[in-house]
């Protein structure tokens, strides 16, 4: 029998990590999840994951500084770098940090495993980038602005401008992950 694969999960959003988790569990990796840079600590105090997936923003706190971590605790260790605010900053810091890819969401187990595999860039990637559309760009701004406000509705729609039945409109077609 071949030696399980250790994964850790390091994201906030519990449904998305458990959806993770699980998806993982069903491709032979043990898994454990922590939501936050505490959390992480105490599960690097007796255990070396091989791999992780860890989320850009946690909360209050950067993903960034539990990449450090992670690259200080093993430097062969395979991170990803998962988060719905991609931005070329972001990227860069990731990377010269330890990471050895940085995927924006939406990604599945799919795309992760795959960037875990990857150790060289591509040249051939191509340069003009994904599309996005306006509704996706409403919806990442409105969803990055709920959580500098802590998921304060009324608080979202006075910094967005919009009435907060409006706001309240838009989240209910388009459910938070």
């Amino acid at each position: 029998m071949t030696e399980q694969r250790q994964l850790l999960i390091v994201e906030d959003d519990e449904a998305f990590a458990r959806t993770l988790r699980r998806s993982f569990e069903r491709r032979g990796y043990h898994v454990e999840v922590a939501h936050d840079p505490e959390a992480l600590d105490a599960l690097l105090e007796n255990w070396r994951p091989g791999y992780a997936v860890v989320d850009l923003k946690l909360g209050n706190a950067s993903g960034l500084a539990c990449v450090q971590t992670l690259r200080a605790v093993d430097a062969a260790m395979r991170i990803v770098v998962l988060t719905g605010f991609a931005s070329i900053a972001t990227a860069v810091e990731a990377i010269k940090l330890g990471a050895s890819y940085y995927l924006a969401k939406p990604s599945n187990s799919d795309d992760i495993e795959a960037a875990f595999e990857r150790s060289e860039g591509d040249a051939n990637v191509p340069l003009d980038g994904r599309q996005s559309s306006i509704k996706t760009v409403e919806w990442e701004h409105i969803h990055q602005t709920l959580v500098e406000t802590g998921f304060n509705i009324s608080e979202t729609a006075r910094r967005l401008g919009m009435h907060r039945r409006t706001l309240a409109r838009k989240l209910e077609k388009r459910q938070l992950r």
